[in-house]
């Protein structure tokens, strides 16, 4: 099986200097507001990244998904934890969500493979 961790990570690294390169100062305002979005203040950096990973989901963006669950995992998210956050999200956007839960699944899975823990 491909590693879908190393495949996102390397494609969205390569595009956002491509982007960034382009030096237009819009995006770079939008991408630094929404990095520091993500840190601790009132709510810890773990829940921040829970609740854009409940959005993602509902929203239906794999890609937001994806990158929300690789800072979930470096922010300390148990199987347990993230297993109740897809919950949420599905009782919040319905059935339609659930494909995006298998795919959140199998991205959590090769996470955790990648990280020794297995399942």
């Amino acid at each position: 099986m491909s590693n879908l961790v190393q495949e996102f990570n390397s494609y969205r690294e390569r595009m956002n200097e491509v982007i960034l390169a382009k030096d237009n100062l819009v995006l770079k305002r939008f991408w630094n507001l929404d990095t520091h979005t993500y840190e601790s203040g009132a709510l810890d950096a773990k829940t921040k990244e829970l609740l854009g990973l409940v959005a993602s989901m509902v929203l239906r963006c794999d890609d937001c998904i994806k990158y929300h669950l690789g800072k979930s995992k470096e922010c300390g998210v148990s199987t347990a934890e993230l297993y109740e956050v897809f919950a949420v999200a599905n009782i919040v956007g319905g059935s339609i969500v659930i494909p995006h839960t298998r795919r959140a699944a199998e991205y959590w899975e090769e996470l955790q493979e990648n990280s020794g823990e297995g399942q």
